[in-house]
C-alpha cells in the first residue's frame, strides 16, 4: 500500500499516517523528519540543506526529490509506505509518478481555513517540559501556567495566527494544483476534516 496523504498544518494528517502506519504495518515517511535527521547527522547534504534553510530558502525540489527516492527502497517500504509533506508542489508531484512505483491513493483532508486558525492559534507550549496545551480543547488551570510544571507558556511563532493564515495562503497556491493533478489520474479521495480523529480515521479506511 502506497499512499500520499495531503492537507494543512493542522489537519490531522501526523495523526492518521500514524494510524495508518500500524493499520498497515508500513512506514510512515516525513519529508521533514528526514530533512532534520540529515542535518541532526551533519551529513553532507545535511550541512547543504541547513545552510540552504538558515538563510530564509526553500529546499531544492531535486534534493527533496532525491532523498525520497532513497527512502522509498530502502526495507521497510517493501510493502508500502504512507508519505507526508511530499509532494509539495506539481513539480514533485509529476516526477513522484515517475518513480520506479505505483502510488495507490492520494488522501487529501480537507478543512475550512477558519477551522485551522482556530486549532493552531490557540496552542500554547511549556518551554520546560513540551506540554501543549489549547485555549479552547485543552486549557490550564491557570491561564497562561503550564498544568504540570508550573511555567509560564509561550506561543511558538508557527501557531501565531499571522503566521497561520501566511502559511496557509502558501499550502493553497502549492497544492492546489496537485490536487487537480492527482485528481486527473484519478488517484485523488477527499476527506472531511471536521471531527474527531477516530470518525475520520473511520472515513479513510472506507476508501479500501
Amino acid at each position: 500500500m502506497k499512499l500520499v496523504l495531503l492537507g494543512p498544518s493542522g489537519a490531522g494528517k501526523g495523526t492518521q499516517a500514524k494510524f495508518l502506519s500500524k493499520a498497515y504495518d508500513i512506514p510512515h515517511i516525513s519529508t521533514g523528519d528526514i530533512l532534520r535527521g540529515h542535518i541532526a547527522r551533519s551529513t553532507e547534504i545535511g550541512l547543504q540543506i541547513e545552510h540552504i534553510m538558515d538563510t530564509g530558502k526553500l529546499v531544492p525540489d531535486e534534493i527533496v526529490i532525491e532523498l525520497v527516492r532513497e527512502r522509498v527502497i530502502e526495507p521497510d517500504c517493501a510493502k508500502g509506505f504512507i508519505l507526508d509533506g511530499f509532494p509539495r508542489n506539481l513539480y514533485q508531484a509529476k516526477e513522484l509518478c515517475t518513480m520506479d512505483f505505483e502510488i495507490d491513493k492520494v488522501i487529501c483532508i480537507r478543512l475550512d481555513d477558519e477551522v485551522i486558525i482556530k486549532r493552531m492559534s490557540g496552542r500554547f507550549t511549556c518551554p520546560e517540559c513540551n506540554s501543549v496545551y489549547h485555549t479552547d480543547y485543552y486549557p490550564t488551570k491557570e491561564k497562561g501556567i503550564c498544568d504540570a510544571c508550573g511555567s509560564a507558556l509561550i506561543q511558538r511563532e508557527d501557531d501565531k495566527e499571522a503566521t497561520v493564515v501566511n502559511r496557509l495562503k502558501i499550502y493553497h497556491d502549492m497544492t492546489e494544483p496537485i490536487i487537480a493533478f492527482f485528481s486527473g489520474v484519478h488517484l485523488l479521495s477527499e476527506i472531511d476534516g471536521l471531527g474527531t480523529a477516530e470518525e475520520i480515521s473511520a472515513q479513510i479506511m472506507n476508501l479500501f
